[in-house]
């Protein structure tokens, strides 16, 4: 992280801060031909992995020496508004501004990326994204894969001329295909195993692309898993599967075993092609595993546990549905939700619900040639049915708590989600960046329960909040005096200080006081007729997907490191590779 990390100790609470500049580099992809130039954070692609123990807060001092404006989401984060990378408060380039985190929510698998108004979609293909991960102790007790064998997997897809470099992902305002996929930065890699189990934390930081992902053995035969997490973290018990779908924003762990198969390749494979354009060559493959004949080390190797989670945080069950969002083409912009747009100041924020409420959310697909990965910021949601497509909830998205859900064309989500604990405006949008920028992304106010009287002498829900806005950059600021009086400044503000308790005071209020519904009426909106145009998927493992929803939803009434420039070890580039057919396609 360079020479601005330090820890500090505010009574009892440890508090980590870092430096990290988003700036550009090259990168050489294509061995014969130029390099690619790209942005990232710190100058990597993907950017410096984090991993957090619970409950240690940090603070991340972002400066923009980029080519264009910036702001940071930690994706997956209950964050105050103000530091949840608002689309408007953008860095300019020479700015810096620091992001504070609370860590507080179970160990999951969240990330960073870019999210600056307009041009989310190009600054995340070029290089702005990177891993996040929490701890805790829960966690490590189970004795799951780790550490060389606990591996971040994040998928991309892109386009490279014939120069080396890559080619824009502008122009087209439906989606961007990229015809070579990557996986951490590296176009179609491989990866040496030991005959062992592994865990995998995939991560969809594409565009546009979704994936039906699979583990195939020489002969073609899809390898049984297990999924044990998704975006908000573990899940109560292990789902077995042979593959799973993930779209943009989406994360899964899986773990697998390899034992089977020593001195085997191992394909990771993607049974999902897209029918809306000439698919290109060689995106049926993803990765390839080499399986090894011996293992160095056989500690966390055994049986996952049947139990992983016994204590997910399931929202209080609600059959009211309070908003209903149509994710729609047409109205006065190219892609809007209730024919509202970001860009639409007085009629953004379509929703309000009271700090601390439960809200049934009904989300439609009414049009359009694309999905729509819909990324809800701040909550953790219960996914509660599907309708109207080809499949059900699957049991991997019905088995722990998401922050984005996946719509196909015709389909109707309802998501169940607790908004608080703190009160303060948030983004949600889908998460096909390219329909973000161009312009399917609105706003909700979770607006402040007056009667708990939690109070706050600095107003944290406003993310155009004065005084947390960027600051041009100077020596001055960056000095380790200075640093340190930043920390002690926000650290002592208390911001997260009362989140535990003021969560409880919430849940206990409306067991009394009931549901107050929300705090005013949404402006009024307008929506194009619905219609099932477009093209969608039908998943191989949708069969009994209601049926184990229902049944969940009965149930439920360390030490930071950098991520090296390059490929985790045992990653090498093969980027004229092209073997392959297709698989299953999108359909219409």
């Amino acid at each position: 992280m360079g020479d601005g990390y330090r820890t500090e100790e505010f009574g009892g609470r440890t508090v980590q801060f870092y430096t990290c500049a988003i700036q550009p580099f090259t990168k050489q992809i294509y061995p014969n031909l130029g390099p690619a130039h790209l942005t990232g954070y710190n100058g990597t692609s993907p950017g410096p992995t984090y991993k957090i123990p619970r409950g240690t807060e940090t603070i991340i001092r972002y400066l923009n020496n980029g080519e264009v404006s910036a702001a940071v989401h930690l994706h997956g984060s209950y964050t105050h508004s103000v530091w949840d990378g608002w689309a408007s408060d953008e860095m300019q380039v020479g700015q810096w501004k620091d992001y504070y985190y609370p860590n507080s929510e179970t160990a999951r698998s969240i990330w960073y990326h870019d999210h600056a108004d307009g041009h989310t979609a190009s600054d995340a293909y070029y290089g702005q994204s990177g891993v996040y991960l929490i701890t805790d102790s829960a966690e490590d007790a189970l004795e799951l894969p780790a550490g060389d064998y606990d591996v971040p997997l994040a998928l991309s897809d892109h386009k490279y001329q014939s120069n080396g470099d890559l080619a824009s992902p502008n122009g087209n305002p439906i989606n961007f295909f990229g015809d070579i996929l990557q996986v951490n930065g590296q176009p179609w890699p491989y990866m040496s195993v030991e005959p062992r189990k592994y865990r995998f934390r995939i991560f969809d930081m594409s565009l546009s692309r979704a994936y039906d992902l699979y583990f195939a053995d020489p002969s073609g035969n899809w390898i049984t898993f297990q999924v044990i997490a998704s975006d908000s973290g573990l899940f109560g018990s292990p789902v077995t599967t042979n593959d799973v779908v993930i779209s943009m924003g989406e994360r899964y762990e899986v773990v697998i075993d390899f034992s089977k198969y020593a001195g085997q390749k191992i394909l990771l494979g993607n049974n999902m092609q897209q029918a809306q354009i000439q698919e290109y060559s060689n995106t049926n493959k993803v990765m390839q595993f080499n399986v090894g004949t011996s293992v160095s080390d056989s500690s966390n190797n055994g049986d996952v546990p049947s139990t992983l989670n016994g204590n997910i945080q399931w929202p209080a069950q609600r059959t009211t549905v309070d908003h209903t969002f149509n994710f729609q083409m047409g109205g006065e912009s190219t892609w809007t939700i209730n024919g509202v747009d970001f860009s639409d100041v007085n009629n953004r924020i379509l929703a309000r619900p009271t700090q601390g409420s439960v809200q049934l959310w009904e989300l439609h697909h009414t049009g359009g040639p694309a999905v729509h990965p819909v990324h809800v910021h701040l909550v953790n949601m219960q996914v509660v049915s599907r309708t109207g497509g080809s499949r059900g909830v699957l049991p991997y998205e019905a088995a722990g708590l998401k922050d984005v859900v996946l719509l196909e064309p015709g389909e109707t989500v309802r998501v169940l989600a607790f908004f608080g604990p703190e009160n303060g405006v948030y983004m949600f949008h889908c998460h096909n960046l390219v329909h973000e920028d161009n312009t399917m992304m609105d706003a909700f106010n979770v607006t402040y329960l007056q009667e708990l009287g939690y109070a706050s002498a600095i107003d944290f829900s406003d993310p155009m909040n004065t005084q947390f806005a960027p600051q041009a950059y100077n020596d001055a600021a960056y000095q380790p005096a200075a640093q340190s009086s930043a920390v002690s400044s926000l650290a002592n503000m208390g911001a997260y200080t009362a989140f535990s308790a003021m969560a409880s005071a919430q849940a206990a209020y409306y067991q009394t006081a009931g549901y107050n519904g929300d705090a005013s009426t949404a402006p009024s909106t307008t929506t194009v007729a619905p219609v099932s145009s477009g093209f969608g998927f039908a998943s191989s493992t949708a069969t009994g997907a209601s049926t184990a929803a229902t049944a969940v939803a009965t149930q439920a009434k360390g030490k930071p490191f950098s991520a090296p420039a390059g490929p985790p070890p045992g990653y090498t580039a093969r980027p004229t590779a092209r073997p392959g057919s297709h698989g299953r396609r999108f359909r219409a």
